[in-house]
């Protein structure tokens, strides 16, 4: 376990990232001096540069000098010249896993665990908390919709942390309590097949001794918790937390809980969606098991802002709407297309950025019917996320899978996003929602295709 009670100063490599940047604003409440460094600036690096955490840009070895340890994302590799710096010098490097684990280790840690919804979840449980009263401190790795880093320390005796499945280190986390939200194939290696995932998933659960919360909806949490003291939630007649008569729009939706056979009321979720309204439940259920009274819960849920690129508005123009939305693995995207298709515009427009070579290689069949909910499909290039590229591997895989699926679909391959803005730019019409898809580089597509629609007034 690391020692951070003995790191006067921290170094941390890819501090721009989301779950970087809520380390450094924990370890800096902490009392650690915190200094940093990424490839590029964003507004995230304002934002630390505002809570006092020295950032630089680029990586250059003397930038760990006077460190007591120094931590790097998983992003960051062997060679970068910061660590091999810290090497030289004798300054330990960990990984941010670690970090997090010591974190945790200093509180009584709920963790928010899954393949989708962990993020939306661990936001939505910690404002609840925040809100009621609770004052935990938290780690989410996202950015919040307002752009503030997710992450607060405080001197609370709870601490809320959004665990990560991606590199199997969610197992490294002291954990006392846990929600669940899915667990479907993803983040797989020849030497990390499904079975093996799985069991990972079912030892976190085992460890969350004193608490456990369960969607009931995901046959997969429900399969790695099998044996387990847990709480169910979702929608079907045998769990404790339970949704019924679900109504939807556009912003919202609304409906009435039950726990087990009492009622607890009308509960009203601030987002659209059913996966969200599912999100909300566990947040709110695990608030309750915490012993958050339910109205005070409730009341604070109304009150959430949101979680940026989740089903996130980013604008309008010439009377098109542009909702952009993390959405990459297929669960996820037939989600987002059916929430958007209960919003009442003419059409829907998705444009869907496939994420990682290895994930499209591993998936790309199980796009074929996502789409369905969609009025029109493009389909760009792969984004890398730092993989090379695999050969025969490109986002046309997936439009063909799609196609084939569904001849006569309105489907098309456009591998570079400046041409599939421009292709937005011509056939989008007013009454349409334009809904990007993916977890890279996609999301700059709206403000694109809103500057150029702009300029033709």
């Amino acid at each position: 376990m690391v020692n951070l009670s003995s790191a006067a100063r921290v170094h941390l490599l890819g501090v721009g990232g989301a779950g970087m940047s809520a380390i450094a604003v924990v370890l800096s409440a902490l009392g650690c001096q915190v200094s940093g460094s990424d490839i590029a600036d964003s507004p995230v690096l304002d934002r630390l540069r505002a809570q006092g955490v020295d950032v630089f840009v680029g990586h250059n070895a003397s930038q760990v000098s006077g460190a007591d340890l120094v931590a790097r994302s998983s992003a960051i590799g062997d060679d970068n010249p910061e660590v091999v710096a810290a090497c030289r010098a004798g300054i330990p490097v960990h990984r941010r896993a670690e970090i997090l684990s010591a974190i945790t280790a200093m509180r009584s840690t709920v963790a928010v665990a899954g393949t989708h919804g962990k993020t939306t979840t661990a936001a939505m449980l910690s404002h609840v908390l925040v809100a009621a009263g609770a004052d935990p401190g938290f780690v989410v790795g996202g950015v919040m919709a307002d752009g503030s880093i997710g992450a607060r320390w405080s001197g609370s005796p709870w601490f809320v942390v959004e665990a990560d499945e991606s590199d199997g280190t969610f197992g490294e986390l002291i954990v006392s309590r846990a929600v669940v939200t899915s667990v479907e194939p993803d983040h797989l290696r020849p030497d990390r097949p499904q079975a093996d995932l799985e069991a990972e998933f079912a030892r976190f659960c085992a460890g969350a001794a004193d608490g456990l919360v369960v969607c009931a909806d995901d046959v997969g949490a429900v399969r790695v918790s099998e044996g387990c003291d847990r709480v169910l939630y979702g929608t079907g007649p045998d769990v404790e937390y339970r949704w019924n008569g679900l109504r939807r729009d556009r912003h919202t939706v609304v409906g009435e809980v039950f726990c087990r056979d009492e009622p607890l009321g009308s509960v009203i979720v601030p987002m659209p969606g059913d996966h969200n309204a599912l999100n909300a439940l566990g947040a709110l259920a695990m608030a309750r098991e915490l012993g958050v009274d339910w109205p005070d819960a409730v009341g604070a849920l109304a009150g959430f802002g949101g979680v940026a690129r989740r089903f996130e508005r980013r604008g309008e123009a010439a009377g098109i709407d542009f909702i952009d939305d993390y959405a990459h693995l297929p669960t996820e995207v037939a989600c987002a297309l059916k929430t958007a298709s209960e919003g009442g515009w003419d059409r829907v427009v998705c444009v869907f950025q496939p994420h990682r070579y290895t994930r499209t290689s591993q998936l790309w069949t199980a796009f074929a019917h996502c789409f369905e909910a969609a009025d029109k499909v493009i389909i760009t290039d792969v984004y890398a996320a730092g993989e090379p590229a695999l050969p025969g591997v490109s986002g046309e895989l997936i439009w063909q899978a799609v196609a084939d699926a569904h001849p006569g679909r309105d489907v098309a391959y456009v591998a570079r996003l400046d041409d599939a803005a421009d292709h937005l730019a011509d056939m989008l019409r007013p009454g349409d929602l334009c809904l990007t898809l993916g977890a890279g580089d996609l999301t700059r597509v709206p403000d694109q295709v809103i500057s150029t629609l702009a300029g033709r007034r």
